[in-house]
């Protein structure tokens, strides 16, 4: 659960990565004298500090069978009151201070950001301190926290998209953890208070799987001294349950009935993880395929020349244990099988020819284009995208070597990575009317 106040542009930074080259940017490795690791970019135009953590493999997958969505709860929790300071009197010294505070959890990772002006930055960082090291979880806010999300989860009990995302996850994932909703269910939350809330926070928040990306007015030093400060006080290792590498399932047809005016379709085929030599030569074709938004095949297909939807599209999913190339649409329940005949055509075409040469001309273009507004426009974002270049083990020169790396790809790579990952059957899950 996040709740921040809007973002603060870093403008001067901003201005620097679009007008030349990245590395413009400089990172900078910090060590805290307790050895705890993080990436830093000081930037001074304005008196602020931008943190974002992430305890890798600490997310949805490590709830335990039967307390589905411990980890989703928690994640409300860390700022309901921590030490001798309860949940309303925690919010308002938030507030008092201009602090922004947030958790989130994924499958793989539990994440948290944080925001603070420089003059308040030691009362500051102790409220985070508090929060991740001595929660108080109390029962009002509890219970609070969790009706919230059982009644959203009700709520989407009978919600096209939910029902489509929970049979795509199942079919692709069976029996594993990632074929588990984030957020649990109402029976399984029901199991989850304080001491399992408690026994999680202290099994898979630990310092070996933190991973920290810092921007703003602070100096190495102080980082350092703030590292310490803020973490060293969790565990020395984390106690992780293994998470088996899995395949998706492919080949799979899932009609969910459901009475509604429109059918929604979800479909997924083989992906690249992150760390794999192909993974640009894979994302540049997903651009072409149904990455692009407005410009890619299968929106013009779908939605320009047919206009059998508002929108379609494709993604490249990668999980720290699987990987998987998916795509959706939602059109008229009497014109699902025309557009699933669609998508199945663009998938071979595209398995068969692969892009046109200006195709990926323009995919590069845009790919390298992009990525300063999309992961550097914000304190906050570029402090993400510091975490995210740890936990991908993409090396503290990425930022300056990805134009580089998109270049490198060649027309017939991508026609390679198409072939190889197009040419599977898809699985495909629809909810809607029968006879979609």
């Amino acid at each position: 659960m996040m709740n921040f106040r809007s973002p603060v542009l870093f403008a001067p930074l901003l201005a620097l990565l679009l007008a030349g080259p990245a590395s413009a940017v400089e990172i900078e490795a910090v060590t805290s004298p307790g050895g705890i690791k993080a990436l830093l970019v000081e930037d001074y135009a304005n008196p602020l500090i931008a943190m974002k953590f992430a305890f890798e493999g600490a997310g949805s997958t490590q709830d335990e069978p039967g307390r589905e969505g411990t980890a989703n709860l928690l994640t409300g929790l860390l700022d309901e009151g921590a030490g001798d300071i309860a949940s309303q009197a925690f919010q308002e010294k938030l507030d008092e201070l201009g602090v922004s505070m947030g958790f989130d959890a994924s499958s793989d990772n539990f994440t948290g950001s944080f925001q603070t002006i420089v003059e308040d930055k030691d009362e500051a960082f102790d409220l985070l301190r508090l929060a991740l090291n001595e929660p108080r979880f109390d029962e009002e806010p509890v219970a609070r926290i969790r009706g919230q999300i059982v009644t959203g989860i009700r709520a989407s009990e009978n919600d096209p998209g939910t029902l489509a995302g929970d049979a795509f996850r199942e079919t692709l994932f069976p029996g594993h953890p990632y074929s588990r909703r984030t957020e649990g269910t109402a029976e399984t939350l029901a199991g989850v208070g304080k001491p399992e809330l408690d026994a999680f926070r202290r099994r898979v928040m630990a310092r070996d799987n933190l991973v920290v990306g810092v921007v703003g007015a602070i100096d190495p030093k102080t980082l350092g001294q703030v590292l310490d400060r803020v973490f060293g006080a969790l565990p020395e290792k984390a106690d992780l349950k293994p998470v088996p590498d899995v395949a998706p399932v492919l080949g799979k047809r899932i009609d969910v009935e459901l009475a509604v005016p429109q059918t929604t379709i979800r479909f997924a085929l083989p992906g690249v993880k992150r760390a794999d030599k192909d993974f640009f030569a894979a994302y540049l074709m997903n651009h072409v395929l149904g990455g692009g938004s407005f410009t890619s095949r299968l929106y013009e297909e779908i939605r320009e020349k047919r206009g059998l939807a508002y929108g379609a599209g494709s993604y490249l999913a990668t999980y720290d244990h699987a990987a998987l190339i998916g795509g959706s649409t939602a059109t008229r329940a009497d014109k699902a099988g025309e557009s699933v005949a669609i998508i199945r055509a663009e998938l071979k075409r595209m398995a068969e020819n692969g892009p046109t040469p200006e195709e990926l001309a323009k995919a590069k273009a845009y790919v390298k284009g992009s990525y300063a507004i999309q992961n550097l426009d914000s304190s906050l974002a570029i402090a993400s995208t510091l975490v995210g270049i740890q936990l991908d083990d993409l090396g503290i020169a990425y930022i300056d070597e990805r134009q580089a790396l998109i270049d490198k790809v060649s027309l017939d790579d991508v026609k390679r990575v198409a072939r190889a990952l197009l040419s599977a059957e898809p699985t495909i899950v629809t909810v809607g009317p029968s006879g979609a």
